[in-house]
């Protein structure tokens, strides 16, 4: 179909080969190419009557990024898979749901360790997307006239950890209403990996931030506990 000033025109049928248009990137292939995987979402866009936008030429737009595309198309004519860009192509691969393309990506060692290592341990530590969030704001609120906005962290590996919460945040000097609590979790990475995914999650969304132990003052026969660590955000 063709949306024109808001009233809906059908675009001649017969042509041999189709014409994706996604963001000025033009891609040209067949149907058969686009259908290739019939329980796809790609193929149900082209079954039938397409239910696709069009330019004034006839050819089909889709707004999605079209420098991805063309792993796809690849991967569709050849089953190639791409050398580059491998976690934006599996994003793409999850859009369309091309499940043989998003089960070769998941095994190609770029996503393999993401997938299987890394999202299978944060998905075993309470809250965790949830707190990425927090942090995220609690920093943001504090960035005003600041260059910096740091955040404590408290970071509990174990029940027995968790059980001397209470005592430990008793303790503490700094403010202890925006302290952002981590865990506990029963998988084997360390308290070390799990800052490293903190610091790693925040820095994908294009924030600079650093990780560094709390120190906390200590006094004579006062029992000190090794759970807080200062998330700094810089801004400028």
């Amino acid at each position: 179909v063709e949306v024109q000033n808001g009233v809906m025109k059908k675009v001649p049928e017969g042509l041999s080969f189709k014409h994706v248009q996604q963001l000025y990137s033009l891609n040209n292939t067949t149907l058969s190419t686009l259908r290739r995987h019939p329980d796809s979402r790609l193929a149900e866009l082209f079954s039938g009557q397409p239910k696709l936008l069009t330019d004034p030429q006839g050819r089909f737009f889709i707004d999605r990024d079209g420098s991805r595309f063309g792993s796809v198309l690849e991967f569709l004519r050849s089953d190639r898979l791409p050398v580059e860009n491998i976690q934006e192509v599996y994003e793409e691969a999850v859009h369309y749901n091309i499940k043989p393309l998003i089960k070769r990506l998941e095994e190609a060692p770029q996503l393999f360790g993401e997938l299987v290592g890394r999202q299978q341990f944060l998905s075993r530590v309470p809250h965790y997307k949830e707190n990425i969030e927090v942090l995220i704001r609690i920093a943001r609120a504090d960035a005003i006239a600041a260059r910096r906005s740091s955040i404590l962290i408290c970071v509990l590996r174990s029940e027995e950890d968790l059980g001397c919460y209470d005592d430990a945040i008793n303790r503490l000097e700094a403010d202890k209403e925006s302290v952002v609590t981590f865990g506990p979790w029963k998988a084997a990475p360390s308290v070390r990996d799990l800052l490293d995914c903190v610091k790693m999650d925040i820095q994908s969304r294009g924030y600079q931030v650093s990780v560094e132990p709390h120190a906390a003052e200590r006094s004579f026969l006062s029992k000190s506990y090794n759970f807080f660590h200062k998330l700094t955000f810089t801004w400028w």
